[in-house]
């Protein structure tokens, strides 16, 4: 027991670092946003998705047999990384396997449509903010735990090495989407995700949100093509809204096939 409760301490200052960064995140943009939204769409995303997170993290804390860290602890010693020592060569390895993972994931839950009817519930804030980084369906993100429990069973690493990459991960998600700008932003983006890449992942037109898949290395779209350097016009999703947390939890079950259908049954009023 004073085990399991030793192993939970890291985990919670880790996520507690992660918090402090998110908000300071938001202060940064109040103080000099990088684009204006209404106050009533800021204010609806920002409740929302804050909303969403509390009960996304409740049900996933209630199922978290399943967790990273969990699997990790348990099958470390197994795995393509596990003969190696545990020292930079293997963190620096382990955290490129993973940060690719996470990308084919990523461009996965766009290209099938079961995936995307979930993941397109992040697509669906109309504002950009670092708030936008909680807004995830609770299916989208059962759905990605075994595929990363599997991925760390195959790598073998140490659960704190996982539970530290997550982290990073963490607070990138928050990073790339808050709503700032900086100086020398644009030759960061060669390096890492920064928020104008991300914005552009965020565009309403389905040729622009299909790309710059990345989370924390700009190198894999590079690699794979998937880069885009553009502004976007408008963010979010053309013919689905979701202004509260229920609205936004019944969109995985309401494709735009079904809507679309739904229009053209609808009678068109005479000129």
């Amino acid at each position: 027991m004073q085990n399991d409760t030793a192993n939970m301490l890291p985990s919670q200052i880790f996520f507690g670092l992660a918090i402090l960064a998110f908000m300071a995140l938001l202060v940064i943009e109040k103080l000099k946003p990088y684009r204006r939204f209404t106050n009533k769409i800021d204010k609806q995303s920002i409740v929302t998705n804050t909303t969403t997170f509390l009960f996304n993290n409740v049900i996933l804390t209630t199922l978290r047999a399943t967790s990273l860290f969990f699997v990790a602890q348990q099958f470390s010693s197994y795995g393509l990384l596990s003969g190696m020592g545990n020292h930079p060569v293997k963190w620096i390895f382990a955290f490129l396997l993973y940060d690719l993972a996470i990308y084919v994931w990523h461009v996965a839950s766009h290209k099938y449509e079961f995936l995307w009817r979930f993941h397109k519930v992040h697509h669906s804030d109309k504002s950009f903010n670092a708030s936008t980084g909680f807004r995830f369906h609770v299916f989208d993100l059962f759905l990605e735990i075994p595929y990363k429990c599997l991925f760390v069973i195959l790598i073998g690493v140490d659960a704190y090495l996982v539970l530290a990459i997550e982290t990073i991960q963490l607070f990138f998600i928050f990073f790339h989407h808050s709503n700032i700008t900086f100086d020398n932003e644009k030759k960061l983006s060669e390096v890492i995700i920064t928020p104008s890449l991300h914005r552009t992942h965020h565009s309403t037109v389905r040729a622009e949100h299909d790309s710059n898949y990345g989370i924390v290395l700009a190198f894999w779209d590079k690699l794979f093509g998937t880069r885009k350097e553009l502004v976007p016009e408008k963010i979010g999703l053309d013919i689905i809204v979701a202004e509260n947390f229920l609205q936004l939890f019944s969109l995985a079950f309401i494709t735009e096939r079904n809507i679309r259908k739904l229009l053209h049954m609808i009678p068109k009023g005479r000129n």
